[in-house]
This record gives C-alpha cells, sequence and structure tokens, in this order.
C-alpha cells in the first residue's frame, strides 16, 4: 500500500530529528495542523505541503554530510603531465573538471573543459603538449567530511564541484551530479501534488 502525505511528513520529520512543534516553526504553521497532517485528519493545501516540504528539505540537508554524497577515489592529474593526458582522462570518465596535484599529492588547481577551450583557441594546437600547470584555474572549494550537505550544495552553486578532504587527504569530490543523482534516485522529498 502507498505511503499516505501523513505518513511520508511523519517519516521524513523523524530522518531529521524534528519534533511536529519545530517542524510547524520552520514550515510557518502551527504544530496542531501539523499532527492532523501526520493523522490523517486533514488534506493540506498544495501551498500548506510545499512549504513543509521546503522546511522537511532544509532540515535535512543540514543534518546529513558530505562523505554520504561523494565519489572516492578522486581522480587527479599531475600538474607536470601535458594537458593531452588531462583530456584524455576527462573523456574516459566524463569528467568536465579534473583537479590538478603537485608531486606531494596537494590540491593545486583545477583543469576546466572551458580552461582547455580557451587555451587551444589562444595557442593553437601546442597546448596540447605543455603542462597542466599552464593551463590550470583556481582549485575547487574543499570541505571537511564532516561538513554539512546544506553547506555544500551552498558552495556548488558557484562552483563546478566540491573536493572533500580528511586530516589534510583528499578523500572525494562532490558534484551537482551526485547530489541530483542520489536524491531522484532516493525519490527524493517530492511528489506528484497533483490533486491533493
Amino acid at each position: 500500500m502507498p505511503e499516505s502525505i501523513g505518513e511520508r511528513i511523519r517519516r521524513l520529520r523523524l530522518a531529521a530529528g524534528l519534533s511536529q512543534r519545530e517542524l510547524a516553526r520552520l514550515a510557518g504553521v502551527s504544530q496542531s495542523l501539523i499532527a492532523k497532517i501526520e493523522g490523517g485528519k486533514v488534506n493540506p493545501r498544495v501551498e500548506t505541503l510545499e512549504r513543509i516540504m521546503r522546511a522537511l528539505q532544509d532540515a535535512l540537508s543540514r543534518s546529513e554530510k558530505v562523505e554520504m554524497y561523494m565519489s572516492s577515489p578522486v581522480i587527479t592529474v599531475r600538474d607536470t603531465e601535458p594537458v593531452r593526458k588531462a583530456i584524455e582522462i576527462m573523456d574516459k570518465y566524463g569528467f568536465s573538471q579534473l583537479p590538478v596535484v603537485d608531486s606531494e599529492g596537494r590540491v593545486i588547481g583545477t583543469v576546466l573543459e572551458s580552461s582547455v577551450l580557451r587555451a587551444l583557441r589562444s595557442r593553437g594546437m601546442r597546448v596540447l603538449e605543455e603542462p597542466v600547470s599552464t593551463i590550470m584555474e583556481a582549485p575547487l572549494p574543499q570541505v571537511d567530511s564532516s561538513e554539512s550537505l546544506s553547506r555544500v550544495i551552498q558552495l556548488l552553486e558557484n562552483s563546478p564541484a566540491v573536493l572533500v578532504v580528511r586530516e589534510g587527504r583528499l578523500v572525494g569530490i562532490v558534484t551537482k551530479i551526485d547530489i541530483l543523482r542520489r536524491w531522484a534516485h532516493a525519490g527524493g522529498l517530492q511528489w506528484n501534488l497533483r490533486g491533493v
């Protein structure tokens, strides 16, 4: 039997560690309305349901940690390798960005598809044999593995990816699609609101 709206809200509220009163405050509704919805006594308006779901999504993203979403191990390219090598790696794995590391494995930059295209347009095919360091851009943002998902989502609004470190070591990378893919596979927090 499919999960009712009230059952789903209760399950997500508990997963976020919220009381009915806390969820009500975050959604701008009364605690009694949350209790009635969860108990199946009331069918909320679509606008009310959307506010409740937004509050739940925000609360869940604050409680989840980035390491649940990261890809690991991180594939990198050395700063001394030719640009051609970076392109081959990006093509092989379907990446649009690639962290650049030095001889000690420290992240010192990023190769983006756009930086490769700019270099090819301005310097021609000879750039393919130049070291990656000649076209790399600033390193991607880095967060600790215990960082909240909500912080990472903020960083992803202005960056193609976020690197995850633990005790100073690079342990993962998170892209927008990593988050979207996981939410899609989990069914996300949304459902079809037509006819509710």
